[in-house]
């Protein structure tokens, strides 16, 4: 049986959004009735700008990383009660507009990820994806297939719905953008039902970095590699125990 929508939460990771936070709750609060917004430890004017919004909150005191605030969220999401889960990012490159074909996709009840591909329309007008990324993301997406037997046309979409009792079993401890990484491989590991549907491909700040030092591809790519071999090997370990980790954010 399919969900209830008030059994569905939007949930959106910031970092220093104060550009765009605004306008994406405006647009959120169309389609989505319970959202919330894992503030990782913003140094702008975002927290001030939340509180003037009827969003739940969960903020880190200090910067933990994009795969942690994916924790938390999946995390509250299951300790709340919700059933789905949908996320989505806060720079404007996901379009609220696409939040019902998320929800029409949970509605067909044959998934445990519905999650947004970018590639899988061929696009008719130029493509404004940076280089760098594209390549680096059609690369690890063929290495990600390849080792776990998958047939993803985008492995870093951070636009997807998660089934929150699927989610329950899994063991997800990294904390930065290689996050995917790790979820994927313990995805496969449990068998979980992977469903992509299309959604458009937008770059709105080709300024934006990575940190850390990872505005450089390689080292990108050699972080995303690293990630997937030890996932894949610790994924047995780690998933012996199926119940998530009691925290919500430390």
């Amino acid at each position: 049986m399919a969900p209830d929508r008030s059994h569905i939460l939007l949930a959106i990771p910031v970092y220093n959004e104060a550009k765009s936070i605004e306008r994406v709750l405006r647009d959120v609060g169309i389609f989505a009735r319970d959202v919330l917004v894992i503030d990782d430890g913003s140094s702008d004017i975002t927290p001030q700008l939340l509180a003037k919004h009827q969003v739940e909150v969960i903020r880190h005191a200090e910067n933990r990383g994009y795969g942690r605030s994916m924790q938390d969220i999946l995390r509250w999401a299951d300790f709340d009660g919700y059933e789905w889960v949908i996320t989505m990012d806060c720079d404007e490159q996901h379009e609220p507009a696409e939040i019902p074909s998320f929800v029409r996709a949970i509605e067909r009840n044959d998934a445990d990820i519905i999650s947004g591909s970018r590639y899988m329309i061929e696009r008719i007008d130029d493509d404004d994806a940076p280089e760098d990324r594209f390549r680096v993301n059609r690369i690890i997406t063929e290495e990600v297939n390849a080792a776990l037997h998958l047939n993803l046309t985008d492995a870093f979409c951070g636009f997807k719905a998660y089934r929150t009792s699927a989610m329950r079993t899994l063991r997800l401890n990294v904390d930065g953008y290689d996050f995917p990484m790790q979820f994927w491989a313990q995805a496969a590991f449990k068998n979980l039902r992977v469903r992509e549907i299309p959604v458009r491909r937008i770059y709105k700040d080709m300024r934006r970095t990575f940190g850390n030092g990872l505005d450089n591809p390689e080292a990108r790519l050699r972080l995303y590699r690293n990630t997937l071999n030890a996932a894949m090997i610790n994924a047995p370990k780690l998933l012996q125990n199926d119940s998530m980790p009691d925290s919500i954010a430390e």
